[in-house]
């Protein structure tokens, strides 16, 4: 009799089942819109962090757009409504009463209120005509662009001084600043309206307009030097007083 082959040499291995649980595919999520961010066209920081300094431009770019009408009325509002703004007219007003000085309404409790509601539409109608109508009317920015610590001093002055004839218009192009030296005139006579008989004359109107001039230029030295002031004298130090404050 032949020999039987064992017939474990020709069965055949069975594979394990595969016990492992193959997960759900990943449902895709619509990605959340995210909405652009907010971009103030205003300089909210404050010069000696009281003073009002909406109209410059910090770090001009490419990238600064022009304002829109309403955002011209919207500055020559904030200028004129600004509390800082309005306590210097009462103590101006206060100073010119002291003394009867123009505009000449005398003295009194009703004299103070009627030198303060002057002062107040003194730099109010002015915003009124360079920041929001001439601003609109002939397409200019009454926006001050720094020139910034790349430039020398010396050049900075220049610019800051040029500023107060030269503005830019809504296409980026430095123009005549028509807006900002015709609108403090159209302020000046609009005092006219107001003021008492004995201070509408040219005398008074041209002095106010070389204060206007004057006020523009130390306006616009403050504004180009105050951000390397502040951040070479008062950064530093609250740096300094960060660092030697007691920890924990």
């Amino acid at each position: 009799m032949g020999l039987l082959t064992a017939p474990a040499a020709c069965a055949q291995e069975v594979a394990p089942a595969d016990s492992a649980v193959t997960a759900p595919a990943p449902v895709p999520v619509a990605p959340v819109p995210v909405a652009p961010a907010h971009t103030d066209p205003f300089n909210e920081e404050r010069i000696m962090k009281v003073m009002p300094d909406y109209q410059t431009v910090r770090v001009p770019s490419a990238d600064t757009k022009p304002l829109t009408a309403g955002q011209k009325w919207l500055l020559a509002w904030k200028e004129t409504v600004d509390p800082f703004n309005i306590a210097s007219a009462a103590m101006a007003a206060g100073f010119s009463q002291a003394a009867n000085q123009t505009p000449k309404y005398g003295v009194g409790g009703v004299a103070y209120s009627e030198r303060f509601a002057a002062a107040v539409a003194d730099f109010g109608s002015q915003n009124v005509f360079s920041a929001g109508l001439l601003a609109v009317v002939l397409h200019q920015d009454p926006r001050y662009f720094r020139k910034g610590p790349g430039s020398k001093i010396p050049a900075r002055v220049a610019y800051a001084l040029k500023a107060l004839v030269v503005c830019h218009n809504d296409a980026g192009h430095e123009v005549f600043n028509s807006s900002g030296i015709f609108g403090m005139m159209m302020g000046i006579g609009a005092s006219n309206l107001y003021y008492p008989a004995p201070s509408r004359n040219g005398g008074v109107m041209a002095g106010r307009l070389q204060t206007s001039l004057f006020g523009g230029v130390v306006g616009n030295l403050t504004s180009e030097f105050w951000p390397d002031l502040e951040k070479k004298f008062f950064h530093h130090k609250a740096e300094l007083g960060q660092q030697n404050s007691p920890r924990m």
